[in-house]
């Protein structure tokens, strides 16, 4: 295997660091400006785009290397997500029930809700607020347990088998039963600001309890968010790792791809292509010029794959089992869910070879729903060739996932390759 500075310990950390999309891009923003990577605003002029910048579009980040490629070069681009399911704070959010002061939550991105009930859980997002007439805003990150969705007791349940969720009854979360005090002023207060003067917010809840190898030879990774915070973490190691090539190695990672990516900063906007076209005119490249390159460019579309589930293998595509510690996952549908045609397929194939890894390759039931990426909606809105692969993990969508370890420098380093072409 070629040489990563991925490891199981440090995307551990990144999880542990990043419990919203905001801080994601906080993460990733800082292991850039270590490297020598410039931010670039939207809003200003970029007299040049070439070398090492990023530019940060709300929970989005986008960073690319172009040193070592010439003019008009190609970009490799390895997209993701910065978004993962969870219970997020509502507009009215404070209510009492039954002697308890608790917190209205709504699930986001198909949160399997059973999975967060009886959990320890902080808080984190961003608070927006008024300076002078100007809106500003600032990152909170509460790692303190202040919330709690009790379940039911089983003594309560009318067959002794639980208690089917009702995302609009059941998943309140107790805070005490004494406090009168709002629970955004109470966040406020812990990021420096008055009460009373945050005008809007952007608030999830996140598990407590920190990543871990476990097993009795530590070989498995367990931790929050691992969809897809281990594209955003084997990605960003594989854009600081990879050598230069003929092409410009670039990072996309898009906020709100667990809800659709409808959104200013998602998948489905202008983000990525207004990016990828002021690079081109920032080095003196027109219209034209900008076409050419995106019709020379190619996109890997990160996200997690599902292994096989050992207790549930009938629920798994009978000729496609994929094994954790197996090496990254190609993922192909036939109707699109996922991007991948057979070139592009034939890419992240030779990027695993040149990278000295095995390829697993991923099929959904066809009895069963299949889940979708950033992929399809990239390929559409940019006309960019993409293919669809991840890592495999186990309980996808839950508070708490499961991954091989060996599987995050296997994955960074085929990400790795392809970009360093």
């Amino acid at each position: 295997m070629i040489a990563t500075s991925a490891t199981a310990e440090g995307l551990a950390a990144f999880v542990d660091a990043s419990p919203s999309p905001f801080h994601v891009c906080a993460t990733v923003a800082a292991e850039l400006d270590a490297a020598g990577y410039s931010r670039l605003e939207e809003t200003d002029e970029w007299a040049s785009a070439s070398g090492r910048h990023y530019v940060i579009r709300g929970g989005s980040i986008i960073a690319w290397n172009g040193e070592g490629a010439g003019s008009g070069a190609p970009l490799r681009i390895v997209g993701g997500h910065t978004d993962s399911p969870n219970l997020r704070l509502k507009q009215h959010p404070d209510r009492r029930s039954a002697g308890f002061v608790t917190v209205a939550l709504e699930p986001y991105g198909g949160a399997w809700l059973n999975s967060w009930l009886d959990r320890d859980l902080g808080l984190s997002g961003r608070l927006a607020y008024d300076v002078d007439g100007v809106v500003r805003h600032v990152l909170v990150k509460v790692d303190e347990p202040v919330l709690r969705v009790a379940q039911l007791a089983i003594h309560l349940s009318e067959d002794r088998k639980g208690v089917q969720l009702d995302p609009q009854r059941h998943v309140d979360a107790i805070r005490g039963v004494a406090s009168d005090e709002p629970i955004i002023d109470w966040i406020a207060a812990r990021a420096g600001l008055d009460a009373g003067s945050p005008l809007g917010w952007e608030l999830m809840t996140h598990d407590l309890a920190p990543s871990r190898l476990i097993g009795t030879d530590a070989e498995l990774l367990s931790a929050p968010r691992l969809d897809n915070q281990g594209t955003c973490y084997a990605g960003l190691r594989a854009l600081l790792d990879a050598e230069p090539g003929g092409s410009a190695r670039m990072l996309a990672l898009f906020d709100h791809e667990e809800v659709g990516s409808g959104s200013e900063r998602g998948a489905s906007s202008d983000f990525l292509a207004t990016v990828c076209e002021r690079i081109v005119a920032a080095g003196g490249g027109g219209r034209e010029d900008f076409l050419r390159v995106m019709a020379a460019s190619v996109c890997v579309s990160g996200d997690m794959a599902h292994a096989t589930h050992p207790n549930y293998p009938d629920r798994h595509e009978p000729g496609h089992q994929i094994a954790v510690g197996g090496g990254p996952v190609l993922k192909v549908n036939q109707n699109l869910r996922y991007a991948s045609d057979a070139v592009g397929e034939a890419e992240f194939a030779l990027a695993c070879r040149r990278a000295g890894v095995p390829l697993q390759r991923y099929v959904h039931r066809a009895d069963l729903p299949c889940g979708s990426t950033i992929g399809p909606l990239t390929a559409t809105r940019t006309g960019l060739r993409t293919v669809d692969v991840g890592a495999p993990q186990l309980a996808m969508h839950s508070a708490r996932e499961l991954m091989a370890a060996a599987d995050v420098p296997m994955y960074s380093a085929a990400l790795q390759a392809f970009l360093a072409v």
